[in-house]
């Protein structure tokens, strides 16, 4: 170790580039998926497919303030938020961090609803 230089900290994902942080969701929301949603899913967050992804993303959130409608619905909004932090920069912090929050709370509540009583 250098003189001067103090431990080396762990990374957390907090540390990670916002980048980074998202891959790792949507590599985790893949694995999880069906492999007839996963294939899609996998081609769509290609980066030439760009020119795809921002407005499926937007047409996603248009018909998500359409929620009360039979088909479209209120989960078509965060569906188009991911598309669209895919390639928006100010959009992947938050994103990232949201879906943080939500694997941490799905996580505690699989956990929870494991235990044996």
């Amino acid at each position: 170790m250098a003189e001067g230089a103090g431990p080396v900290m762990p990374r957390t994902p907090a540390d990670e580039h916002p980048d980074a942080r998202l891959d790792r969701h949507f590599e985790r929301l893949q694995n999880r998926l069906h492999p007839r949603v996963a294939a899609p899913f996998a081609r769509l967050r290609q980066p030439h497919l760009r020119w795809l992804r921002l407005p499926l993303g937007v047409a996603l959130i248009a018909g998500g303030f359409l929620g009360f409608l039979p088909v479209l619905g209120f989960w078509m909004l965060p569906l188009g938020v991911l598309l669209l932090a895919q390639d928006i920069p100010f959009l992947k912090r938050p994103t990232a961090r949201a879906l943080d929050g939500c694997h941490r709370r799905w996580d505690a509540l699989r956990r929870r609803l494991a235990k044996p009583r």
